[in-house]
C-alpha cells in the first residue's frame, strides 16, 4: 500500500510567499487554513474596499483569491517554485456573496512535468453553496528542482 505524501511546502512558508511574493493579492491578508498535497484552503478576510456597488464582493478580489489558491495547490505538490505561473484561468460567478470573509478550496486535478491543472471553489464564509467556481492551468518551469 502506497503511503500518501504530505505537502511539498508548509503552510507558513506558503502564507509568507503569498504575502511577500504575489504583489496585489499579497496585500489582501489571505491566510492558509489547511494544506495537503495538491490541495489548499485559504481565507480572505473582509475589507471595505472589496465591496462594489450593489453590496457584493468585487470580482477582481474573488479572481485574485482563486488564482492564488490554485498557485498554493500547485506549490503544495511541487514545492517552492516561485516561477510557476498562470497560463489560463476561467471563473464563473454563481451567486452574490454578501460582504464578509471568503474561503477558497483549491485542488489539483492533473499534475504533469510542465503543466498543472486544477479548480477552485469560493464560498462566502459560513455559506454551504459556492459563490464562484474557477479552473486554471499553471506552467511549471522545466528547470525546477525535483521534489
Amino acid at each position: 500500500m502506497a503511503r500518501e505524501q504530505g505537502p511539498a511546502i508548509d503552510a507558513g512558508e506558503l502564507q509568507d510567499l503569498i504575502r511577500e511574493g504575489v504583489p496585489l493579492v499579497g496585500s489582501y491578508g489571505v491566510t492558509v487554513e489547511a494544506l495537503g498535497r495538491g490541495t489548499v484552503r485559504l481565507r480572505m478576510p473582509y475589507r471595505d474596499d472589496f465591496v462594489r456597488p450593489g453590496g457584493t464582493i468585487t470580482g477582481p478580489a474573488l479572481f485574485g483569491l482563486a488564482d492564488v489558491a490554485l498557485y498554493g495547490a500547485v506549490l503544495s505538490a511541487i514545492g517552492r517554485v516561485e516561477l510557476a505561473v498562470t497560463t489560463s484561468m476561467t471563473i464563473n460567478f454563481l451567486r452574490k456573496p454578501q460582504p464578509g470573509p471568503v474561503v477558497a478550496e483549491a485542488r489539483l486535478l492533473k499534475l504533469g512535468r510542465r503543466l498543472a491543472y486544477g479548480d477552485v471553489l469560493l464560498f462566502a464564509e459560513g455559506v454551504a453553496e459556492p459563490v464562484a467556481h474557477a479552473n486554471g492551468t499553471y506552467s511549471i518551469p522545466p528547470d525546477r528542482p525535483a521534489v
